[in-house]
């Protein structure tokens, strides 16, 4: 049996449904956003401890080398 629907009375099912498909869509953004600052965050630390390393690695031969 079909029924009149003439928007007068919201449609609470297709309401509810397009408000859970915005909270997926907005959790998903979320957790793509998190990665992405996380990816972020951990490339410049490891940039920062690159540039340690060498600069360690070259006081280390410099201090190495016999005195003349």
């Amino acid at each position: 049996m079909a029924r009149y629907f003439d928007g007068s009375q919201p449609n609470t099912s297709s309401k509810t449904k397009r408000q859970q498909e915005d909270q997926r869509r907005m959790e998903f953004r979320r957790a793509i956003e998190s990665y992405s600052e996380q990816r972020r965050l951990l490339q410049e630390i490891n940039e920062y401890a690159e540039l340690n390393y060498w600069q360690a690695a070259g006081g280390d031969q410099q201090s190495a080398r016999p005195a003349q």
